[in-house]
């Protein structure tokens, strides 16, 4: 196991340096000026003097490849550069405000879980009943649904109509309900039909059809020979699902006002602060590419080939 971790972690850094190269060259192909956005953001005249000079602090007057191994070597210190907006350091900015989308991701991810994996199993063992079809019918409309408008329709039902819940804001966990529900009902839908469909699979597999001529109970036979192989496939769909939890997070804290990093990327975004979408990214993809080593050692407990195989390679 240790060498199979090893070897996912091997390849974080060269991700790492494609995602940085990437990102840096996207934005400084993009429409517009680093130096006009510092100084509209900065609130200063964007007179010729004042942008060559914004140019030559910014370092947008070298070479390309001089201006990203520069952005490199700092970053590399854990210096992402000072935000053009609020003109304080990018990094100890943006992981002040982490731990509230984690703490939003991680609630929508237990919600999903906790409720996809009971409701799967559920229609698996009522195949072509009521409950099967109520099943699948939720399944299809958490897919179908964009998160931003599930959100809405949260808001109105259970803030505007009902006032249940508060609409904006963080705190307490009440706060965390619906925000959580608008980004993991996809996540929620993906998991219990999938964990559906593979428990009807392994059902009919030889090893569940032995245990039952062993005289194992139907409760035992479900619980350890089919419920646990028929999660691989949920384990490895969930290693995706923090991505688009992370990703769904960026909307739905706006609309929430939820204090987390999605929405000071998206301010960022919409004020073009280039030193915090560079860091930004680097962070989510580093959360992302964590999670996934989680869900492939997970993955590879459950099914011992998988590590096997990682071994050998």
């Amino acid at each position: 196991m240790l060498r199979f971790a090893a070897a996912r972690l091997a390849l974080i850094p060269p991700m790492l340096l494609g995602v940085s190269l990437l990102v840096f060259t996207m934005l400084r192909l993009g429409p517009g000026d680093p130096a006009l956005d510092y100084l509209r953001l900065s609130q200063v005249p964007p007179t010729d003097a004042a942008i060559a000079d914004a140019r030559a602090m910014l370092g947008l007057d070298r070479a390309f490849a001089v201006q990203y191994l520069d952005w490199l070597r700092h970053a590399l210190q854990g210096d992402f550069g000072l935000s053009y907006a609020t003109r304080r350091p990018v990094l100890p900015e943006l992981l002040g405000y982490l731990p509230a989308t984690l703490e939003l991701a991680g609630t929508a991810l237990v919600v999903s879980l906790a409720t996809s994996l009971p409701l799967g199993a559920w229609a698996a063992g009522h195949r072509g009943g009521w409950q099967d079809r109520l099943v699948r019918g939720i399944a299809v409309l958490g897919v179908s649904l964009p998160n931003f408008w599930v959100a809405f329709l949260l808001v109105a039902a259970f803030s505007v109509w009902l006032g249940w819940l508060p609409a904006m804001g963080s705190g307490t966990a009440l706060h965390l309900v619906m925000p959580a529900l608008a980004i993991g009902l996809m996540s929620l839908s993906v998991n219990a039909r999938l964990l559906r469909a593979s428990m009807l699979e392994v059902a009919g597999a030889r090893h569940v059809l032995y245990a039952r001529l062993r005289g194992l109970p139907e409760r035992a036979v479900t619980r350890r020979h089919v419920f646990r192989n028929a999660l691989v496939p949920v384990v490895t769909a969930t290693g995706m699902h923090v991505g688009e939890l992370l990703g769904g997070a960026l909307v739905v804290e706006t609309i929430f006002s939820w204090p987390g990093i999605g929405r000071y990327a998206v301010s960022a975004i919409y004020d073009r602060d280039y030193p915090v979408i560079q860091c930004f990214t680097l962070v989510m993809t580093v959360v992302f590419v964590l999670s996934n080593l989680a869900v492939d050692l997970v993955y590879a407990w459950l099914d011992p080939r998988i590590r096997l195989g990682g071994d050998a390679a």
